[in-house]
């Protein structure tokens, strides 16, 4: 039995030593054939990082700031006959007089408007002037009865991303003075916009509509927001809020395309408005419509698909005296180029009165340049 299990144990141990050496017998192949040399490489990567700090602490203090600058301005046709509202700001302070500033859609066809501050004061006010192109008009009150006074900022020194917010009262006047949070979402945004008025005071015809140069947002803004401040994270004033865009205009979901009046544009027309009470513009004298809509005026434009196409010609207007004539398809205005009258009614602002321009134009096919002096409304 002995000898047994010592003949089984030896056969166990050479076993065992038969296997260690076919182990060191393959690693010694291995090794000789094989090149792990290059098996784990390590490559230097150079990380180019740049450092973003991102500190959010939140825009109370900027709101603060401006809050008690912003009013309600309600408007109809007496005290006790208040048919809407909008909202707005005080722009400045003149001796006894303070400037609120607002939009010009949320008071024209008022005879009556009453401001209403954050204390729930409130004070007549009176309509200084404004401007439909612009969407801003000017209210003055009596500066005793004013809480503060906006400070004014600029549009061009925000950039696409930073914090913007608006204060204002929309929908209903339970959710006065409320404050929305965004962002600068663009710049240079060309929106179309449509006369309100029965007769144009720039020469255009009051049926045709213009490009406004808007700031795009997407804080939250509804009906009742118009006039009210647009301000960025240190609570300056960087535009007016004065639309959105909505359903209505599409059928795909829109959500957070709101816009403003950017800063300067505002400043702009209300200095005009309180100086001289009104805002002098460039003034063609011209009626103009779009090649695909030319047919309906008996107007033939042949091969053209772009251009402004003058429908009719003021007697005595800068136009006339160019040698303009209904028909003619205006390609050119000065260094611009004219795909519709929408937009020859936004490059023509870029001028001033007294300022001589090329306009170019085809008549009959054929293309002809003349030289418009611009004249006042």
């Amino acid at each position: 039995m002995d000898v047994e299990k010592r003949n089984k144990g030896i056969k166990i141990a050479i076993i065992v030593a038969i296997i260690v050496l076919v182990i060191i017998v393959l690693v010694d192949v291995f090794k000789k054939y094989v090149d792990t040399s290059t098996w784990f490489t390590t490559t230097n990567i150079t990380k180019t990082e740049k450092e973003v700090t991102v500190t959010d602490t939140g825009i109370s203090d900027a709101v603060d700031k401006l809050y008690d600058a912003t009013v309600i301005v309600e408007v109809g046709t007496s005290s006790s006959s208040l048919t809407g509202w909008g909202s707005g700001f005080v722009y400045k302070v003149d001796g006894n007089t303070a400037y609120i500033l607002t939009n010009y859609h949320v008071v024209t066809g008022s005879s009556y408007i009453s401001i209403v501050y954050t204390d729930d004061s409130t004070t007549t006010g009176t309509y200084v002037g404004g401007d439909e192109y612009a969407d801003v008009a000017v209210i003055k009150v009596d500066a005793k009865t004013i809480k503060a006074v906006a400070e004014i900022g600029s549009s061009s020194s925000v950039k696409l991303g930073d914090t913007v917010f608006a204060i204002g009262t929309p929908v209903s006047l339970s959710y006065k003075f409320s404050v929305t949070r965004g962002i600068l979402s663009g710049k240079d945004r060309l929106v179309s916009m449509s006369s309100s008025s029965s007769q144009s005071s720039y020469g255009f015809s009051t049926s045709e509509s213009w490009y406004m140069n808007l700031l795009q947002i997407d804080a939250s803004i509804n009906s009742g927001n118009s006039g009210g401040p647009l301000a960025n994270s240190n609570g300056q004033v960087i535009g007016i809020t004065n639309s959105k865009l909505s359903n209505a205009y599409s059928s795909t979901s829109i959500e957070n395309m709101g816009f403003a009046v950017p800063i300067e544009d505002a400043v702009m027309v209300a200095d005009q408005v309180i100086s001289t009470g009104k805002v002098t513009r460039p003034f063609l004298g011209l009626s103009m419509t779009t090649v695909d809509q030319a047919s309906r005026y008996n107007i033939d434009v042949g091969s053209a698909d772009s251009g402004a196409v003058v429908v009719e010609v003021q007697s005595g207007s800068a136009a006339e005296h160019a040698g303009l004539k209904s028909g003619d398809i205006i390609t050119k205005y000065g260094d611009y180029d004219i795909s519709d009258y929408k937009y020859l009614k936004y490059y023509l602002y870029r001028y001033k009165v007294g300022d001589s321009v090329t306009i170019t134009y085809t008549r009959n096919g054929e293309e002809h340049t003349t030289d418009i002096t611009l004249t006042s409304n």
